[in-house]
């Protein structure tokens, strides 16, 4: 984030609104999966719905549903971004 946010403030003509995202959107249950596997650990577990929604009311709705937001501007802005994909993303967060 901080990368595009520096890329976006050193670049003249870049205004209004900018997706600060992965350019590659996953589902929950991939998320999940790909830090079991971090972790060494199974990912078995589910949260059930019902329980999303009494915890965040409204928001809940946005996590069980997704948005796939994609970062189309800042790419077209010509932001390259460092670790793309889910794995290569936790591999580097995780090896400090």
């Amino acid at each position: 984030m901080i990368g595009a946010l520096l890329f976006l403030l050193d670049r003249d003509g870049l205004d209004g609104p900018f997706n600060v995202c992965s350019p590659h959107p996953v589902r929950n249950r991939d998320l999940s999966r790909a830090l079991g596997r971090a972790f060494h650990r199974p990912a078995l577990l589910r949260t059930p719905g019902f329980l999303i929604r009494l915890v965040l009311g409204p928001f809940g709705n946005v996590i069980l549903r997704g948005q796939k937001t994609v970062p189309r501007r800042l790419l077209e802005a010509g932001y390259s971004f460092r670790r793309a994909d889910l794995e290569n993303a936790l591999a580097e967060i995780l090896k400090n």
